[in-house]
């Protein structure tokens, strides 16, 4: 499911944050962001990873759930992996199953598409996620917090776009968006 990256600061004044995921020091800058979101709202209670595997570009979510499991990052609960993903089919359901979800501290992370200056950037920003605009689905906003990152260029065929995304820059951005997020809360 692509998040929408329309570049509109919905953040109540808080510029987001954008890091490039092979820039040196790239893991400490976006720890830092994560740090700079915990500030504000606190640690996330939940992480919801949002994607399928049935789509390189749209695995990001569902591959960052998975390292963050293996992390053992207990009592944060992870939702979305990809084993069990969260994607347009099931997220109304999974947000039913888990009602906590529309109280507590949720950081949201998805895979979006965007200029091609864009590609490879991670960003941190403030407000619920929207997953899905990108792909003009009407889908179910989430978390205080999200996390996106731009996996390919968008504007032009957005589901072939996501079926020809390389796997490896998907690996590449899930491995320094979890090793970040296990810096932030002083576990790396």
């Amino acid at each position: 499911m692509l998040a929408d990256t329309a570049g509109v600061n919905r953040t109540g004044g808080y510029a987001d944050k954008r890091i490039q995921y092979d820039a040196p020091g790239a893991v400490l800058e976006l720890s830092g962001a994560l740090k700079w979101l915990w500030r504000r709202e606190g640690i996330p209670e939940v992480i919801v990873c949002i994607g399928t595997d049935r789509s390189t570009g749209d695995a990001l979510g569902p591959v960052v759930g998975t390292n963050l499991s293996l992390a053992r990052l207990h009592p944060i609960r992870i939702l979305g992996t990809l084993e069990e993903p969260v994607h347009a089919a099931n997220l109304a359901d999974v947000i039913r199953s888990y009602p906590s979800i529309l109280t507590s501290r949720v950081l949201a992370i998805d895979a979006s598409l965007g200029k091609l200056t864009d590609v490879g950037n991670i960003t941190a920003s403030f407000g619920p996620l929207r997953p899905g605009a990108g792909v003009n689905k009407q889908l179910p906003a989430v978390g205080r917090y999200h996390l996106t990152g731009t996996v390919n260029v968008g504007g032009f065929m957005e589901f072939f776009v996501l079926q020809n995304t390389r796997l490896n820059l998907v690996m590449k951005m899930a491995s320094c968006i979890s090793e970040a997020f296990v810096h932030s809360l002083g576990l790396g």
